[in-house]
């Protein structure tokens, strides 16, 4: 193969990312809109159903602006077809609920397009210095001679002190052009910008070890021993051989070491504090850069929840497997593979049998616990005997002061009351005609239940029945008022057939 046609298989390959995928379509502009408007530079998590719904509503604006060519579909089918895309993801967060995410293609492309949208210079003193800058320190750090490495410190060293002694004597301070804190601001927003997809990078990676070592798990082609060691040779090969893991265990180590993370703080606060800051950033940059270490906590708290997942994966495995039992069911099942071939063998070929898939299930309506025992058919042992005792007899009128309400008596008082001339018009004037031994405060509660069984309610006044105790003593209780209608009551002075009638 020439050098062309392999440099146009490369090509050819880096164009069949999703990245690349995702901005070649026709309707991208939308779709990084979209992407853009709902999860923001921080990839924050969104639940199925709000996107669904941000989706179709971002959608609407586009189309109201005058935008035609938009993506057909409701908000949950163009999700689905940016799952297949492998620009969302869906997974479960730690509540149990479904989310939707950015892959890092998708983040990827973000990002291009809005360092695109940037406006930058080509070249600037500031990064020819940076350029300078990186490679006089890469050397310092990788030059295999030990006297160059000297040489290279000793000069800056050297640079460093006389610069130190320039600004303590109170030589001129010179000031920083705007045009050098505009490529710094470029550049350093560049860099932030990329952490998202290089974390989201490490967490996908983690995802696919996890499918691939439960696929390992069901297939049993391995023993599990083998399964776990590949596991923790890949883990550690992802988080040294690769630039991304390599990247995550830098940010790891940053956030360990709060000096290091309180210089970072500092630095930035500095940075955008500088009087030319203003005038060259605004809210939306100020507010990135801000958040740098918030942006590098969240990633790798991620990552972190997407490898204890893996690891949860292998310690489930290891706790539910049981060897045992996965000996009897292959015994079993070549026990019944033993039985159909000799089926088989004395059937013909067309031979047809009735088995059901299952076998079926037994109903047991009730399953004894306890079996009998003749010990609990025993006697009990005789009440042994005690000494006579005379008890005082009780007489008629204890066992009423003692009793409840008398409810024969109350009710024949209760009728007789609405059989008089002038019936009483509720049951308070019922109460205080009754005999001196029906006005017990017990009684009270006889004519509330026939005022219930006769569905009779009381209204909101309140009438007050005097009572009389076995004893002589009296009190008052305040009760609602139950009013008593006329039934079978009329004039004396109607004619017995006119009433009738």
């Amino acid at each position: 193969m020439s050098e062309t046609a392999g440099e146009f298989t490369r090509v050819r390959r880096a164009f069949s990312q999703p990245t690349l995928t995702l901005l070649h379509q026709r309707q991208a502009p939308v779709v990084i809109t979209v992407f853009r408007q709902a999860f923001g530079r921080d990839n924050r998590p969104i639940p199925t159903a709000r996107l669904h719904a941000q989706v179709e509503g971002y959608l609407g604006e586009i189309r109201r602006a005058g935008e035609g060519d938009v993506p057909a579909g409701s908000g949950r089918d163009l999700c689905h077809r940016w799952m297949r895309g492998q620009w969302l993801v869906r997974s479960l967060d730690d509540s149990g609920q479904e989310v939707y995410s950015l892959t890092s293609h998708a983040q990827q492309a973000l990002e291009l397009v809005k360092s695109l949208s940037r406006e930058r210079a080509t070249l600037s003193e500031h990064r020819i210095a940076t350029i300078l800058g990186t490679v006089r320190r890469f050397n310092a750090e990788a030059n295999p001679d030990r006297a160059a490495r000297v040489t290279i410190l000793n000069e800056e060293i050297a640079r460093l002190t006389l610069e130190r002694d320039r600004l303590v004597d109170g030589e001129e301070l010179a000031p920083a052009t705007d045009d050098y804190m505009e490529e710094g601001f470029t550049e350093l927003l560049s860099l932030v910008s990329a952490l998202p997809s290089d974390f989201a990078r490490v967490e996908e990676r983690f995802g696919e070890i996890r499918s691939e070592i439960l696929a390992a798990f069901r297939a049993e082609e391995r023993p599990p021993g083998d399964v776990i060691d590949a596991y923790l040779a890949r883990a550690d090969a992802l988080m040294t051989a690769t630039p991304e893991g390599r990247a995550f265990e830098g940010a790891f180590a940053l956030l360990r070491d709060d000096a290091l993370v309180s210089q970072l703080r500092e630095d930035l606060t500095a940075l955008l504090d500088h009087p030319a800051a203003d005038r060259i950033l605004g809210e939306g940059e100020r507010t990135e850069l801000r958040g740098t270490v918030r942006l590098v906590r969240d990633g790798l708290v991620r990552v972190l929840t997407q490898r204890s997942r893996v690891t949860a994966a292998l310690k489930d495995y290891i706790v539910a497997h049981d060897a045992v039992r996965d000996r009897e069911l292959e015994q079993a099942l070549r026990s019944i593979e033993s039985e159909l071939m000799t089926w088989v063998a004395r059937t013909g070929p067309r031979a047809v049998v009735e088995l059901p898939l299952l076998p079926p299930r037994a109903f047991v309506d009730h399953l004894r616990e306890r079996f009998h025992d003749p010990a609990d058919d025993r006697l009990p042992e005789p009440l042994a005997a005690g000494p006579a005792t005379s008890a005082d007899p009780v007489s008629l009128c204890d066992l009423v002061v003692q009793g409840g309400p008398r409810i024969g008596a109350l009710r024949e008082q209760l009728e007789a009351a609405r059989g008089k001339p002038e019936p009483a018009s509720s049951l308070g004037e019922v109460f205080a005609d009754l005999p001196e031994d029906l006005r017990r405060p017990v009684e009270i509660l006889g004519l509330l239940q026939l005022a219930a069984q006769e569905q009779l309610a009381a209204d909101r006044d309140v009438e007050i029945y005097r009572t009389r105790r076995p004893d002589g003593s009296e009190r008052a209780f305040a009760v609602p008022r139950v009013p008593l209608p006329d039934v079978g009551h009329t004039d004396p002075s109607t004619d017995p057939g006119e009433a009738s009638a």
